[in-house]
């Protein structure tokens, strides 16, 4: 079985690291380009959505993400991690473009506003599924290419396209660990990857932030 991947640079990566571990699923913590290589899949964790994109600047992460997803490897993004992988983001910055949806940066209020809640979501093998929501983004925007595994009061809050999943939420901060088993069986489905290492590394420049 090859390594999931969890992005290390900020955020929740140790609990989501931790989930997979709980299910025997071998983990790797990704801090450089490099250690993208034989992975299975990637998960990006929540945390700050501007920090993340300033700490990616070091070295072409994006390249080697979009390679990443062209190899068929799973991508995955809960929070911060889902607002990366969109098409469009609001207020405007940049982002990977991986994921049909518009999405929408701390739509549900300030850490105040936190909450902790069942969402729906039957493709995650039945029953709810628990979820907590830190200053989360919304998708505002789904297109047609994208399914929707999980609703909150009938609003999508977990999606996926093809083997790019993202979800609003923070599932490593609970009990459950059918998100991340999801993601292990997609995963073990893909087919073998290439390498990242030693391709062309010219980068694709993160834009400014604005």
């Amino acid at each position: 079985m090859r390594p999931f991947g969890v992005l290390a640079l900020q955020g929740d990566f140790a609990a989501h690291a931790a989930a997979f571990r709980e299910l025997g699923v071998p983990v790797r913590e990704v801090r450089r380009v490099h250690e993208l290589d034989s992975l299975s899949g990637l998960m990006i964790p929540g945390g700050e959505s501007t920090t993340l994109l300033n700490l990616m600047r070091d070295e072409p992460w994006f390249e080697a993400l979009h390679r990443f997803h062209r190899d068929g490897s799973v991508l995955a993004g809960t929070c911060a991690g889902a607002i990366l992988l969109a098409r469009e983001v609001k207020p405007r910055q940049p982002s990977l473009g991986l994921l049909d949806v518009v999405i929408e940066r701390n739509a549900y209020g300030r850490q105040v506003d936190s909450f902790e809640t069942g969402i729906d979501a039957p493709a995650l093998g039945g029953g709810p599924v628990e979820a907590i929501f830190i200053r989360a983004p919304r998708f505002r925007s789904i297109g047609q290419g994208v399914e929707v595994l999980g609703r909150h009061h009938d609003e999508p809050v977990l999606v996926r396209q093809g083997r790019v999943v993202a979800g609003t939420f923070h599932p490593e901060l609970t009990g459950s660990r059918a998100l991340h088993r999801y993601l292990a069986e997609l995963a073990a489905s893909s087919p073998p990857i290439t390498t990242v290492h030693g391709r062309t590394r010219q980068a694709l420049t993160i834009p400014p932030l604005t």
